[in-house]
């Protein structure tokens, strides 16, 4: 990760990450839910690692990207942060047991998908 300016974030392919998308836009939910439901989106935040760049150049938050999740599913969305923390004291994520899960899913023969 690199930082370049006190509000810019920048990233690499393989840096863990937070994304963030609409799912539905206000309106477009099911007609069981609750007017003050309805009249707001529905979002969607999920961490992942950083599968591609930007135009050739590496995002910065605020551009689309795409990740893929622990679990192996490849999601777009705009990158919000590099590194994230997990509220409120479980501090930041250590790259190395990031990298346990697929590794070991890999050599027990689940594929690898990284």
């Amino acid at each position: 990760m690199a930082r370049g300016g006190p509000d810019t974030v920048v990233a690499r392919p393989g840096d863990w990450v937070l994304v963030y998308s609409i799912v539905l836009p206000p309106g477009g939910r099911a007609p069981a839910v609750p007017p003050e439901t309805q009249a707001v989106p529905l979002e969607m935040r999920v961490k992942g690692f950083l599968v591609d760049r930007a135009a050739g150049r590496a995002p910065a938050r605020g551009d689309v990207v795409t990740v893929r999740t622990l679990s192996g599913r490849l999601v777009a969305g705009t990158l919000l942060d590099v590194n994230p923390v997990i509220p409120p004291t479980f501090g930041s994520p250590v790259a190395e047991l990031l990298a346990v899960g697929p590794e070991l899913r890999g050599r027990l023969g689940g594929g690898s998908w990284t």
